[in-house]
Formats: C-alpha cells, sequence, structure tokens
C-alpha cells in the first residue's frame, strides 16, 4: 500500500507532475501553487524514460502507464527532487480502461525501485485513494479547470499561426509570454476568471492574429486518439513537430471536448441504464449548459479573428450519429469517432491516429471507425499508428510519410 500523503507533508514535499501536454499542464500546475503546493513539472524525455518504465512495468501494460511511471522513476534517480521529501500525483479514472490501474502500477514501481516511502497521490473524482494532505476543493477544481480553457485557446491558436508565420519563433515566443502571463494571474489570486476569462481569450486572439503570416497553402492534418498519445510529445515521438517540418498545419481537438465527453457520459448511463439519475439531472441541467457558456465563449474568441474554431458537445454528439452510438464510451469512446468527422468536415481529412499498441478501446472507436468513414468520405485519408517501446520512430515517420503523399496529391488535383 502506498504512504498517505499527510497534511504536513504539504508544508515541505514537493509533487512531481507528469507532463501531458506542455502549453496546458504549464498553466494549469498554477493553481495548485496557488493553494500552498509545491510542484514540478516534469519535462526529462530521453530515451532513458523507457528504459525506466519497461524495468518497473510489464511491457504487456498500456504504454502510456509505462511512460507517465517511467518518467517519475527517472526524475528521482535524476535527482530533479528528493526522494524523502517528494510526492507523486497520477489520474485515476475509475473506469473500465486499463487507466484505472496506472495508481497501483506506479506504487507497485516505486517499491520495486526502491521508493516505498514515496506517497502517491490518486487524482481523481470518485474518492478513491483519498490522502489527507490533498484535497480538490471546488476553487481548485475550478482554477485548474480555466486553465485547461486557455491551454486549449494557445495550443488552437499556435496550431494554426505557426506553420504560416514569416518571423520563426514568433508564435512560440507569445504561446510562452501568455503562459508567464497567465501563472501570474493565478499567483495574484485576480483577472483570470468570469468576464477577464473572456478579456483574456479575445486578447490572445487579437495577438495571434497580428502575427504577420505568409499566404500559402499546406496540407492539413488533424490528429485524434487516445488523449495521452495525443497530446504528449513524449509519447508521440513529438508528431507535432514532424508534421509541421514536413509543411503541414497541425489540427488537435481540444481537451475541453474530453472533458465535457466525460461528463456528459453520466446522463446516457442513466437514459441507458437508469444510473444515478439526481446525479445525471445535475449534469444535465445545471452543470453541462454552465460549462457550455465557456465553451462557447472560447469558439467566438476564435472565430473573431477568422480562426477555426472546436466543434461544441452538441454537434460532436450529432457527428456520431449513424457511425457510432453514443453509449460506447470506453476510453475515448464515440468522441474519437465524433472528432474524426469534426475534423474531415473542416477540411482536416488527413488524420493521424494515435494509439498505444494494444489498446482494445482504440481498435473499436478508431481503427474500427475507419471504413464506415471512408464509405461516408471518400476522401478521408486516415493512417493508425501504434505506439509501444518496441515499435521504432522511423517506422511510424514512414508510415505517415506515405499518408502526407496521398494528401499531396488530393491538394494539387483540387
Amino acid at each position: 500500500m502506498s504512504v498517505p500523503f499527510t497534511k504536513e507533508m504539504k508544508k515541505d514535499y514537493t509533487i512531481l507532475i507528469p507532463n501531458m501536454s506542455p502549453i496546458h499542464f504549464e498553466i494549469m500546475k498554477a493553481p495548485f501553487a496557488l493553494n500552498g503546493y509545491k510542484c514540478i513539472l516534469l519535462n526529462n524525455t530521453s530515451h532513458n524514460v523507457i528504459e525506466e518504465g519497461l524495468r518497473y512495468v510489464h511491457n504487456d501494460m498500456c504504454y502510456p502507464a509505462l511512460l507517465v511511471i517511467g518518467q517519475m522513476i527517472d526524475a528521482i534517480k535524476r535527482g530533479i527532487a528528493d526522494p524523502n521529501k517528494c510526492a507523486l500525483i497520477i489520474t485515476q479514472t475509475g473506469g473500465g480502461c486499463r487507466a484505472s490501474n496506472y495508481y497501483y502500477l506506479l506504487v507497485k514501481a516505486l517499491e520495486k525501485a526502491g521508493y516505498p516511502q514515496i506517497p502517491v497521490i490518486s487524482l481523481n473524482f470518485q474518492g478513491m485513494n483519498s490522502n489527507p494532505g490533498f484535497k480538490i476543493t471546488l476553487p481548485i477544481l475550478a482554477q485548474a479547470f480555466t486553465g485547461l480553457l486557455y491551454g486549449d485557446m494557445l495550443m488552437m491558436l499556435s496550431h494554426q499561426v505557426r506553420p504560416y508565420e514569416k518571423n520563426k519563433g514568433e508564435t512560440d515566443k507569445l504561446v510562452k509570454a501568455w503562459q508567464e502571463k497567465l501563472t501570474s494571474l493565478y499567483m495574484n489570486n485576480r483577472g483570470y476568471f468570469g468576464s477577464n476569462l473572456k478579456k483574456n481569450f479575445n486578447k490572445m486572439s487579437d495577438d495571434f492574429k497580428a502575427i504577420e503570416v505568409k499566404d500559402e497553402k499546406k496540407v492539413k492534418v488533424g490528429v485524434v486518439g487516445e488523449i495521452y498519445m495525443k497530446y504528449a510529445p513524449l509519447g508521440n515521438n513529438n508528431l507535432e513537430a514532424f508534421l509541421e517540418e514536413e509543411g503541414c498545419e497541425v489540427m488537435l481537438p481540444p481537451m475541453l471536448g474530453f472533458f465535457l465527453y466525460g461528463f456528459s457520459n453520466s446522463i446516457k448511463d442513466n437514459e441507458y441504464y437508469g444510473r444515478k439519475p439526481l446525479y445525471a439531472f445535475f449534469m444535465k441541467h445545471i452543470a453541462l449548459p454552465y460549462l457550455q457558456t465557456y465553451e462557447k465563449a472560447l469558439a467566438n474568441a476564435l472565430e473573431r479573428n477568422g480562426f477555426k474554431s472546436p466543434a461544441l458537445l452538441k454537434d460532436l454528439q450529432k457527428n456520431a450519429d449513424g457511425i457510432i452510438d453514443t453509449g460506447c464510451k470506453m476510453g475515448e469512446g464515440w468522441l474519437l469517432t465524433a472528432e474524426m468527422v469534426e475534423l474531415i468536415e473542416k477540411g482536416y481529412s488527413n488524420i493521424v491516429c494515435t494509439q498505444p499498441f494494444g489498446c482494445l478501446p482504440n481498435h473499436i472507436v478508431a481503427k474500427g471507425m475507419i471504413r464506415p468513414l471512408k464509405e461516408k468520405y471518400p476522401l478521408s485519408n486516415i493512417v493508425p499508428i501504434d505506439y509501444d517501446p518496441s515499435a521504432t520512430r522511423v517506422n511510424q515517420e514512414n508510415r505517415i510519410k506515405l499518408m502526407l503523399a496521398v494528401a499531396r496529391e488530393n491538394l494539387n488535383t483540387k
């Protein structure tokens, strides 16, 4: 069993956070610092991360688990944090996906690595494996949610500007400047929520619109898949950078979609199985309508300067109609298929589907949906890419290059 993270530990222990998305997590760690937690966002990405993961996690397990656990243990061995004064944090979904077991895998890995004294914090909303020194309060939840929104905004803006910028590096500088500004707002606990959030959205949109860009056509590529593999450069071998080097514009669906998808599934559970009627009522009539006001604010801020905005939850649900049932919610479930439809209809018909090798949900909601999508959208150009310790980067990139060859041919034909 894991050592509990106590209230006394909060004062002088450092919490190590695995890095799934550099843009989002750099902002989202600030609310935890605001509430008295000392945090380090891990950026160690050498091959040794994989080696440490293989050393302490069975290679039949999900690749994201291997990477996250390997990154944490590698960080401890590198001396990034004192093993006697640090704690680790990991998400726990509580669903049928293997992600529910990451917490236990990490506890076991620490014991094998000789660090049984390190507390492991489970980040979940089901009350599992609670720790007295770490509580997700309503203010933290609200602050982290706004951080997710800001991360989505910066991600979508940077993807639509960076490939066309006249002065290389200008987009990345602006992303960093906004990350620093937002972190400052959180640390001062002002200027980041409510009407300020919408003002910040609009200012972000205006700032990125001011970047000088070239007027040229590029192959447009969408990226979908298992959530860690989709966003984490460590997991997908810097897929976004590779695609941009190949002369593409990349589109990733926002994390907000996955967040709202998880909330909406409780409504479907009640509709199909009669589960938790009061909770489903709260989600349907109170929580989701409120959260969707911010979804709309994000879309409005993007559209004010001609940027492409993400589909709203209700539109994503319509995208799934006739292809996959919205009761399919294991892993990324129906959302993954709906995101592919959205990308195709917005002009990103060339899609890389990132998935951990052996991920059973992805074989249904990703690979299994390619044929019906191809029948509905004949020009869709989808390639599933498996990521695994034994999969070589060269092989993955060569398969993507074949997809891009078809994409360029289609672009020239048009």
